[in-house]
């Protein structure tokens, strides 16, 4: 395997994992601590999204079949969670630095990582279904 394919590849597992677990937990915690998480959980959606991407060319160039149409709906739903989250979870800190309601925000945080773990859920079970097509 090319190294630049390693490094990629290593680059999307390792961001995608962090991504999903704070996901998870922040939704199961009621997002609490999700202020702290909330640039390093972007900076890993976008990490996992252009390492993706960067795959994607380098592997599936040209290919439109059966798994690569069930790994697009994977990045399909890997992309909406990170608009969820970037939206959502980006207005609801916003407003924990401006002194807004803390349980409104809180709920809101924990709301948005509930949706964005079941979409990350799926993508993960996409991209894994998608290796056996």
């Amino acid at each position: 395997m090319p190294f630049m394919l390693i490094i990629a590849l290593s680059l999307h597992v390792l961001a995608a994992m962090f991504w999903a677990g704070s996901s998870f937990t922040l939704a199961r915690t009621d997002g609490l601590g999700g202020e702290r998480l909330f640039r390093p959980q972007m900076g890993a959606a976008v990490v996992a999204v252009l390492s993706g991407g960067y795959l994607w060319g380098q592997l599936h160039h040209g290919v439109f079949g059966t798994g690569e149409q069930i790994l697009a709906a994977g990045a399909l739903c890997a992309v909406i969670a990170a608009g969820v989250q970037g939206a959502i979870v980006g207005r609801a800190v916003r407003m924990l630095k401006t002194g807004a309601d803390e349980a409104s925000s809180r709920g809101r945080i924990a709301g948005a990582q509930r949706i964005a773990s079941g979409l990350l859920a799926v993508t993960v079970v996409c991209m894994i279904a998608a290796r056996f097509y």
